[in-house]
């Protein structure tokens, strides 16, 4: 193979995953803005499904641990550009990250037929994110009487999350064994 070969095949696997990146962070900013407009479904602050986090569970296992970073990144710094709220922005960071290493530490263990236990994980690291944030931000040390409440969410809306991941990357590798890409 010459080598000029070889550099067209690598600049269209580069444009390849730029592009997927592309297209998953539009996705996940789309659910995100969409998450938004639907009423509390519990009239508790803090608590909702996370939705967005479906991408990112899936770009983990389907495009590259470093692309989903760059998608979570993407996804909270847009996503609170367009919210126009800085606060959220801060527990977004903290709470995305936490849920990013660990989501990433557990995808070395637990293969994809597991992203909904990586999810519910990464949920309750999600939620531990939040709340050190919270306590930084506060000083209140009494925050973390909300834990138990907010596991309890972090459990429910980390499964459902993680199983609606798994069934689209299922389905994506049903289509990329059909000769899609």
């Amino acid at each position: 193979m010459n080598m000029t070969l070889l550099s067209e095949e690598l600049d269209i696997l580069k444009t390849n995953k730029i592009t997927r990146v592309g297209v998953l962070t539009a996705i996940s900013l789309v659910i995100f803005i969409l998450e938004a407009q639907i009423p509390p479904l519990v009239p508790i602050p803090g608590i909702k499904l996370g939705l967005a986090n479906i991408i990112t569970l899936i770009a983990v296992y389907a495009v590259g641990r470093r692309e989903a970073f760059i998608i979570l990144m993407l996804r909270i710094i847009i996503g609170s550009i367009y919210s126009g709220n800085m606060q959220s922005f801060i527990y977004s960071l903290a709470g995305g990250i936490m849920c990013y290493i660990v989501t990433v530490l557990l995808s070395f263990v637990l293969k994809n037929e597991f992203i909904w236990v990586v999810s519910i994980f990464g949920a309750l690291a999600h939620i531990a994110g939040q709340l050190g944030a919270a306590y930084i931000i506060t000083g209140v040390e009494q925050i973390i009487y909300y834990a138990p409440i907010l596991i309890i969410s972090a459990v429910i809306t980390g499964t459902f999350t993680g199983v609606s991941a798994q069934g689209v990357y299922k389905q994506l590798r049903k289509i990329r064994g059909r000769g899609g890409r």
